[in-house]
């Protein structure tokens, strides 16, 4: 995680913390109302904007989008405390998971490309020569680029032997990998909610924090509170992103109010077997390769995006799927909440009736604090369900792949894995053109992972991805694998 994300990061936390302290204050709404004024108060040092009543309305529209609020459909004259109220009384989440602040959207210049004074009057002209659009021409001893004919190929930057000539950008628009974010005619970024899949890289893109998701936290919140019996439903993620042991977690959320806790981890092996099943009939019935479905962007791309590849995608639940069923089995009158690296799950969320709510780790993180919940101090508890040393590891790159190689009772070698380590315009091009000539030459099982990293490096994660990575190591190697899991292996 860069500084800038940090900083973003650390705004967007104290904002939440607050707005949990108002919550369990005894006047809600008020303070709701306060925390612009609170975290600005008059003739106080203005650390990012261009006076405090800026920052007051950025910090404004910060809170609503805490409370779960569309910034985009605020009308400017409602009060924080009557949107505070709203949220106590809405009987179910916002659909879309992103909000734009407008007010902190930079309006950045449009992206474009041109020549530098570090251009030498190079006789070869390889920017000229290498141009295929006649964008390029040379005017008084200097480069010239049309930006009516440029494609903004980056081919001229490739050949430029100076590095005279740059690309700039639109962070959030050069982040999203389906164009679902744009300005518009006032200059300001627009997410398209048709094609959004939530992945939010354009959240940890932007450098002004203005793209934002719409918090569950209160509603989550309002549950416990009211006495219901509320699960938490733990990705394997969230261990390598607190600061603690990972079986101080369960602890944590205990303390925080949930009745039980569940780790994601035991639906992980349950996918990891149902995937290995799925690809070992799909090649025995000649299929040429298969994809994973765990990601949850992924699958919203699939369904916005790349229709074609749909045929090669596994049947397989994702662990989420199969742990909620297994909680709502056992505690039918249960509010399941779902603790996750990223926003992409939103959409999952939303779909599975077995599953009421999500909280993601930068919530979690902000809950502890204005809780006054010291982590690092809570009690080890075991979970009752010990997974896989696999499924413990789903949320590194490459570990769905691996879960299904080590479930796999085929012929030995004909897993022949292929990861596509993030998801960006390339690897969709990748994807696109497996579909469509139904062959992937580089394997047969082919991983897709949102983020570069795996979910421990997913949109609302905490830790640096080293740090993630070795936590998660470390915690799955303390389990059995799959091939020593009896129980497993009997339902196979």
């Amino acid at each position: 995680m860069n500084s800038p994300e940090l900083e973003t990061k650390s705004l967007k936390r104290e904002v939440l913390v607050r707005l949990i302290k108002a919550f369990l204050s005894d006047n809600f709404p008020e303070n709701t109302r306060l925390i612009p004024y609170d975290m600005r108060p008059k003739y106080s040092e203005v650390p990012f904007r261009c006076c405090v009543y800026k920052e007051r309305g950025i910090l404004r529209a910060r809170t609503l989008a805490g409370l779960g609020f569309s910034i985009e459909e605020d009308d400017e004259t409602t009060l924080l405390s009557e949107y505070a109220k709203r949220a106590l009384e809405r009987p179910k989440p916002d659909p879309n998971p992103l909000t734009v602040v407008e007010s902190a959207c930079h309006s950045c210049p449009a992206s474009r490309v041109y020549v530098t004074d570090l251009c030498q009057n190079c006789v070869a002209r390889p920017c000229m020569n290498t141009c295929r659009f006649g964008a390029i021409s040379h005017v008084n001893g200097k480069s010239i680029i049309d930006p009516i004919k440029c494609k903004k190929c980056g081919m001229c930057i490739s050949a430029c032997p100076y590095g005279a000539i740059v690309k700039t950008v639109v962070p959030c628009e050069n982040a999203c990998p389906v164009g679902a974010i744009a300005k518009d005619e006032h200059g300001f970024a627009r997410l398209d909610t048709e094609k959004c899949i939530s992945c939010g890289k354009c959240v940890s893109a932007c450098p002004f924090g203005a793209v934002h998701a719409k918090s569950q936290v209160i509603d989550i919140l309002r549950r416990i509170k009211e006495g219901r019996e509320v699960i938490a439903l733990v990705a394997p993620a969230v261990f390598g992103n607190l600061p603690c042991k990972p079986e101080q977690i369960k602890d944590a959320l205990l303390k925080i109010g949930y009745k039980y806790v569940y780790e994601v981890a035991q639906g992980a092996d349950i996918t990891a077997t149902t995937e290995a099943k799925d690809f070992q009939k799909r090649l025995e019935n000649g299929a040429p390769f298969m994809t994973t479905s765990c990601c949850a962007g992924y699958n919203e791309l699939v369904k916005k995006g790349l229709p074609e590849i749909k045929p090669y995608v596994s049947d397989a639940h994702t662990p989420l799927y199969y742990v909620a069923e297994i909680a709502k089995k056992e505690h039918p009158d249960a509010v399941t909440v779902f603790i996750s690296p990223c926003f992409a799950k939103r959409r999952e969320v939303l779909d599975n009736p077995n599953i009421n709510y999500l909280m993601n780790i930068e919530e979690l993180g902000a809950t502890l604090i204005a809780l006054g919940i010291d982590i690092d101090t809570c009690d080890e508890k075991e979970f009752e369900y010990k997974s896989s040393k696999e499924a413990r590891e789903f949320a590194l790159t490459g570990g769905v792949a691996k879960s299904v190689q080590a479930a796999w009772k085929g012929e030995a070698g004909a897993v022949k894995p292929v990861i596509i380590n993030g998801l960006d315009k390339a690897a969709i091009r990748d994807l696109r053109m497996y579909a469509k000539n139904g062959n992937c030459p580089a394997g047969n099982l082919i991983e897709v992972m949102c983020c570069q990293g795996g979910c421990i490096a997913g949109n609302a994660c905490l830790s640096p991805i080293k740090e993630a990575f070795k936590k998660i190591s470390d915690y799955g190697a303390k389990a059995q694998s799959l091939e020593e899991r009896k129980d497993l292996n009997d339902k196979r």
